[in-house]
């Protein structure tokens, strides 16, 4: 049954194959109009009274007849008696007959128990709202088709709509399916895996205004996914299946379509995203989504999100686009949308974006995208400094609120910004691991607003300084210390291999992970290796990167690398033991405008807290006795 090779449908092709199969008959369901937020109207709804519906005074002071107040002024004032020629009346009030205006109480001066003056006359109906100003009785509230915002619920109500006719949800039913796959736990058994797409895609789908429907998950057996479909397709408007929709060995998602109904496409021409399967079982669409979370939840938004609004009959909202600075080089291939999660950062007014890892199963690069690059199948991709159009996940306010941070990776950078939104709500940090040089070169480019940095100089023995002032001559910086911490050979529980110095890293046996090119961390190693004249080429695993402390702490606690260069926090949270090497300086890098600005003193004013100190020192491995010192500035400014 194993199908060996996958097509390479456009994304729209593939959108409108489906769109062209599929037939909604939407069943209509009345519900309480003040429960209806959200819902969409299955006709058009109209007014069954009007509001309001008596002439009502819109002002407090009093009802009279213009005619009786014509010629009013200060030189000739016009007295009025209770009753005869007024009434009193407050906001709402009918207006009585015979009268067909309204003075403002403030412009009213009381000359006795039942006598008042004006000075100013008033036009028929003034200050008065007439029967149906609002709403008319047989009036269109809303029409059909129409998602109902809160102002809408206000006017059907009004209106005298007590219930309305409203489309049932769509019924998704989410069938995942996996041997490995186990339900959320605290605890998981080597070679299982927590099934969480069904929870994403739930959420997802709630937003969208469907109702979801989780099965219990499915082994890898075709005989049992076959009758989950056949089950699910009874009384579902949508059915999807997450993972095996690829042609390994256990992808049995197209088999399963195809003997039960009809396959549209099994794989689209995009990156992430290209295994999935589109078909149609008993007039239902059943979508077979990828199993790697971001292929997933990309091919979700692009078919189920589609359908959904296909079912009421609205249009899809399309995100918000901005014209953004590419931070770093991305490249792409021929033949193939590519579809890139970015942060993005509004840097002394200029939009900066980089590119997340490009995994397909990295869940962490969904959360922390601000948005999303789309490159099209005949373009190469972005050079660093080009500008590309990115469509936007958050809203352009808090791009507008965020810092972008980059450089060297520490847990102390986590620490700060979540003191930064404890003390600062609206103020967000994004940070992506470049490695120190990679860092400097942002901060000489503008496109950053703050880099981590710990770069170690042999010909002075120090950190980062004499690197700023090579790197950034003249440039408008601010160098500030933040943290103190131990670095040290990262190894597993009882250190079985006993290393101990940098020599015993060319032991037989012995497996290595290394930082990327411009790490700190590595730069460090270099010069250890320099030390005693031991060649890159002799360490098994040199060449293998990690780009963050908690990578380099991972891989050695699963077992694929022996010992790694790192931080002591960064081995304490993984549990592993930690044998010292060196104390180093860890320091922000940041622009002189920033530094400058309100931003900036709240982040130092956070930095120099006793709760930084505290929280970063809980950590292990760190001291904080000089955070918030600043170690260089550009000599046209001056410390603050």
């Amino acid at each position: 049954m194993r199908k060996i090779y996958l097509e390479d449908t456009p994304l729209r092709e593939a959108q409108e194959k489906i769109a062209k199969k599929v037939r909604f008959a939407p069943q209509i369901e009345y519900i309480p109009t003040a429960k209806a937020l959200g819902r969409v109207t299955a006709e058009p709804i109209y007014a069954k009274v009007s509001m309001p519906n008596y002439h009502a005074s819109a002002m407090d002071g009093i009802a009279v007849r213009a005619e009786k107040t014509f010629g009013a002024d200060e030189q000739h004032p016009v007295r009025l008696k209770r009753g005869e020629d007024y009434v009193e009346v407050d906001t709402g009030d009918p207006i009585p007959d015979g009268f067909d205006a309204v003075i403002m109480i403030e412009y009213v001066h009381q000359v006795d128990e039942e006598t008042i003056e004006i000075l100013e006359s008033v036009a028929p109906w003034q200050h008065i709202r007439p029967i149906g100003e609002d709403v008319v009785i047989g009036e269109v509230i809303v029409p059909a088709h129409h998602k109902l915002r809160p102002v809408d619920l206000g006017a059907l109500l009004a209106g005298g709509n007590v219930t309305i006719p409203v489309y049932k949800k769509p019924r998704v039913v989410i069938i995942p399916t996996g041997s490995e796959l186990i339900p959320p736990s605290e605890k998981v058994a080597e070679g299982e895996i927590i099934e969480f797409n069904g929870a994403v895609f739930a959420a997802y789908l709630e937003e969208w205004g469907a109702e979801p429907v989780i099965h219990s998950i499915v082994p890898d057996d075709c005989g049992l996914i076959r009758e989950a479909v056949k089950s699910a397709v009874q009384d579902a408007d949508l059915v999807l299946l997450n993972a095996g929709s690829s042609a390994g060995r256990e992808d049995f998602t197209v088999h399963v379509v195809e003997e039960l109904g009809e396959v549209l496409t099994h794989g689209v021409a995009t990156r992430p995203g290209k295994p999935v399967v589109v078909g149609i079982v008993e007039g239902k669409p059943v979508i077979g989504l990828p199993g790697y979370p971001v292929s997933a939840y990309l091919n979700l938004e692009w078919f189920a999100r589609s359908l959904i609004h296909r079912y009421y009959g609205v249009m899809e909202n399309e995100r918000q686009k901005i014209k953004a600075t590419i931070g770093r080089r991305i490249v792409s291939v021929m033949g193939a949308e590519d579809f890139i999660r970015m942060t993005v950062g509004c840097i002394d007014g200029r939009y900066i974006a980089n590119p997340l890892t490009r995994a397909a199963g990295v869940t962490m690069s969904m959360v922390r995208a601000d948005g999303l690059l789309r490159i099209s199948p005949g373009h190469l991709g972005y050079e660093q400094g080009e500008t590309a159009e990115i469509e936007l996940y958050r809203p352009l306010e808090q791009i507008h609120s965020t810092i972008v941070a980059t450089g060297s990776h520490d847990l102390s950078m986590d620490v700060l910004h979540t003191l930064l939104r404890l003390a600062h709500p609206d103020r967000f940090l994004v940070s992506s691991h470049l490695g120190s040089m990679g860092g400097i070169l942002a901060i000489q480019k503008g496109e950053a607003h703050i880099a981590g940095i710990h770069l170690f100089d042999e010909a002075t023995g120090t950190y980062n300084q004499p690197f700023v002032e090579k790197y950034l001559p003249g440039k408008d910086v601010v160098l500030i210390q933040l943290v103190y911490r131990q670095q040290g050979w990262i190894v597993k529980p009882g250190n079985p291999l006993g290393i101990a110095t940098v020599r015993d890293l060319v032991r037989p046996g012995v497996t290595y992970i290394n930082r990327q090119r411009g790490a700190g961390t590595r730069l460090l190693l270099d010069y250890l290796l320099k030390q005693e004249r031991i060649d890159q080429a002799d360490i098994y695993g040199y060449s293998r990167e990690a780009v963050s402390h908690l990578s380099v702490a991972a891989a050695v606690a699963g077992g694929t690398a022996d010992v790694g260069l790192g931080i002591y926090s960064a081995a304490k949270a993984m549990g592993l033991d930690f044998i010292p090497v060196a104390e180093e300086r860890y320091d922000l890098l940041m622009s002189g405008s920033f530094y400058r600005s309100e931003e900036g003193a709240q982040l130092l004013e956070i930095i120099r807290s006793p709760q930084f100190v505290q929280e970063v020192e809980r950590l292990g491995g760190y001291n904080c006795r000089d955070s918030g010192s600043i170690i260089y500035i550009s000599s046209h400014l001056s410390p603050t």
